[in-house]
């Protein structure tokens, strides 16, 4: 699980550990019913007997449908060791410092529709996957950042939140 990956340059540190990393794939299934759908509207191209329709589906569409999937499945999820013992959660783009966070909990599969719904801050950072089931929840303690809490889809919040300082247990 733990790779290695370079730090910026000037940082004293040669390399930077990922104690935890994931990619939040989309299913295969997924991939599967896009590729029939694919099909079905080349075929139905081909079976209006329209050549350039089928070339247009062919050259725009299905690459088009095929890069925004794989770009649904590109989200990362890691926490980081800079080699220096300072620690940091990366998600979605962003950088969280561990000296940041306040506590952190795991929202399971039962508590996920709330936590997304009528329970969400409006002001809180969201990582959402809607094909991942369960999720983890890290409370800020930054008074300069206005962001109350971060909410992230991960597959494994176990592990995530417990190399997170602060873990809440349920």
């Amino acid at each position: 699980m733990s790779e290695r990956m370079e730090s910026a340059p000037g940082s004293g540190n040669d390399t930077a550990r990922e104690l935890f990393t994931e990619r939040l794939y989309v299913p295969l299934w997924w991939w599967l019913f896009l590729f029939g759908v694919i099909a079905i509207v080349i075929g139905q191209g081909v079976f209006i007997s329209s050549p350039w329709w089928v070339w247009l589906l062919l050259v725009l569409v299905g690459p088009l449908m095929i890069w925004l999937m794989w770009r649904l499945g590109r989200e990362r999820v890691a926490v980081v060791d800079d080699g220096g013992g300072a620690r940091s959660l990366v998600a979605g783009g962003a950088t969280l410092p561990f000296d940041a966070i306040s506590r952190c909990a795991v929202v399971p599969k039962t508590a996920k529709s709330a936590a997304m719904g009528r329970q969400l801050d409006p002001e809180a950072y969201v990582v959402h996957r809607g094909y991942v089931p369960t999720m983890a929840i890290v409370v800020l303690d930054d008074p300069s950042d206005p962001t109350p809490y971060w909410l992230i889809s991960t597959r494994r919040p176990n592990e995530l939140t417990d190399l997170l300082p602060g873990k809440v247990e349920n």
